[in-house]
Formats: structure tokens, sequence, C-alpha cells
């Protein structure tokens, strides 16, 4: 490495790697990223353009086994016993499966956000009323609240949104609260509240932004867990029912049929695997990029070390 491309390398890391560049560096989290991406294109586009391959039956490639183009492009993953193409019902279900699971951390991280805000930045009494609720909703395994609550209600996709996103507040409450019980004694927050700003005006403009990135971090680990739990309850009986198929419920169709048509459950399981991996691999790089103290890994370039 030449002297000049050092020093332009230096300059680099002072000012700060684009994200798409710190993003480039770590090839696990890149690998993760474009199958996410994938799986989003798939969410999109993918129920309109084999939505009827996924319903249209074919009674004379029952089972068709995976591997080969005979019955065309689509039976590469094999077919099911209605002879029901396995990679259209695979991108047609990732619709459910990953919205279900996207929307359940969003609302369950909004809440959660402003109900740590809340108890973080105002008063002793409603901050420690919110936090026995959050104590209260951790007393029962989150996945047997699920259970009783989708017993009892009918299991419509709404509800089950609204189940997992309960069982997911306390955890961005918590941290929530912490971090703005630190951050509320810094020096910015003393001087924005010198100068008269409001409380909603420091949590927003102050706070917030700091709090921020802990929170999306969060979020990918959370994405992995509830998609966990809806496959679970898909594969139990009490998630998304037919007609709708997630990858749950095709697991959960294909389990009899493990000795002859094995392909059924597995791609289904495989693409759970696949999802919620490159979600855990996606939050550990952003929890490096978001610490200042670990950023430095991902800033110091290959060639430095030539």
């Amino acid at each position: 490495m030449t002297q000049a491309t050092a020093e332009q390398e230096a300059v680099t890391i002072r000012r700060g790697l684009p994200w798409w560049r710190l993003l480039a560096r770590d090839p696990l989290a890149l690998a993760a990223a474009v199958w996410l991406t994938f799986l989003a294109l798939c969410v999109l586009i993918g129920p309109e353009l084999l939505g009827k391959e996924a319903t249209t039956m074919n009674l004379r490639a029952r089972n068709f086994p995976p591997g080969s183009f005979e019955k065309g492009w689509t039976m590469i993953l094999g077919a099911d016993p209605l002879g029901r193409s396995v990679l259209a019902r695979l991108v047609v279900a990732s619709r459910n499966t990953i919205s279900v699971a996207l929307t359940s951390v969003l609302v369950a991280m909004v809440v959660g956000g402003f109900l740590g805000l809340i108890a973080g930045y105002i008063g002793r009494g409603v901050g420690n009323l919110i936090m026995r609720l959050s104590d209260i909703i951790q007393s029962f395994p989150s996945l047997l609240l699920a259970v009783v609550v989708l017993y009892m209600l009918e299991p419509r996709v709404g509800n089950l949104i609204i189940v997992l996103a309960i069982t997911r507040i306390p955890s961005y409450l918590r941290v929530t609260r912490a971090e703005v019980l630190e951050i509320r004694e810094r020096v910015f927050v003393d001087a924005a509240r010198a100068l008269g700003g409001s409380r909603t005006h420091i949590l927003l403009r102050h706070v917030v932004p700091v709090v921020a990135p802990t929170l999306i971090t969060i979020l990918t680990v959370d994405f992995a867990i509830v998609m966990l739990a809806e496959s679970g309850l898909s594969f139990l009986g009490i998630g998304i029912q037919p007609p709708d198929i997630t990858w749950g419920l095709m697991v959960a169709q294909g389990r009899n049929y493990l000795s002859q048509a094995w392909w059924l459950a597995f791609f289904p399981g495989l693409a759970i695997m696949f999802a919620t991996l490159s979600a855990n691999l996606l939050s550990n790089w952003l929890r490096i990029v978001t610490d200042p103290e670990q950023r430095w890994r991902l800033e110091i370039s290959r060639k430095a070390d030539d």
C-alpha cells in the first residue's frame, strides 16, 4: 500500500464509512442481507407471480420429487399430495410468515419503546406502574400465553399479531427504560432542559435518536424469535388457518409424508432456518456498527494489513 493510499484510507475512516461499505466488509452479514432482500421481493411480488401455481392441482404430479424440470421449472422443489408446486407455495407462504413476524415486532417496538420512554423519563409512580405491568406479562411463558389466547379467540391474523406483539413488548420496554435513565443525566439533555425544552421536545429530539439504534438491533433478533413462534403456532394448528399458508403450516402438513415425500416438510423448515439465521447474523452486524467501541473492526480495511 502506498503512502497516498494509506492517507486516503485514514481520512475515510475518520469521516466514517457508509453503511453499505461496512456491510460489504462482513461477508456473513452481506449474505444475510442479500437473502433477506430476496425474501422481501418474494413477499412483495411473489404471490402475484406464483399465486396460481400454488393453488392449481395436478394429480398426475402427486408427490413429484424435487430436482427435475420434467413438470416445469416451478416443480424444481417437488410437488405436494395434490400436485401443487412446493416452490410456489413457499413463495406465497413467505408473505404471511414474514408479514406477521415483521408487523408483530414493529408493534412491540413502538408500544414498548413508548412505554419505556415514559417509564424512564417521567415520574417514578408512572414508571413503577408500567414496570409492574411488564412483570405481569413476563410472568407467563410467551408461547403458552399465545396458545391460551388463540385457543380462546379465533385464530385470525390480527389476533395472532396482537398476541405475538404483547409477548415481546417487555423486552423493548425494559431496554428503553434503562437507556433513558442513563441518557437523561447526560450534559446535552441538561443543556436542552436549561434552554427551556419541553419533555416532548427533549424525548423526540435528543433521547429517541440515541435509543433507536439499540431498539432496531433488538428488532432484528426478535424478528427471528417471533417467526419461530408463529411457525410453532401454525404447526400446532392455532396459527393462520387454511386456505392461507405459512411455512409452519407447510411443515405441519408435510409431517405425515416424511417417509414418502420428505421434501414437503424439509424445504419449509429450511426456509425458516435460513430466515432466522440471516436475521441473527444481521443483528450481530448492527450491534457492531452501532457500537463506537466495536465499529472500528469493520472500518479498518483489510488492505491496511498488506
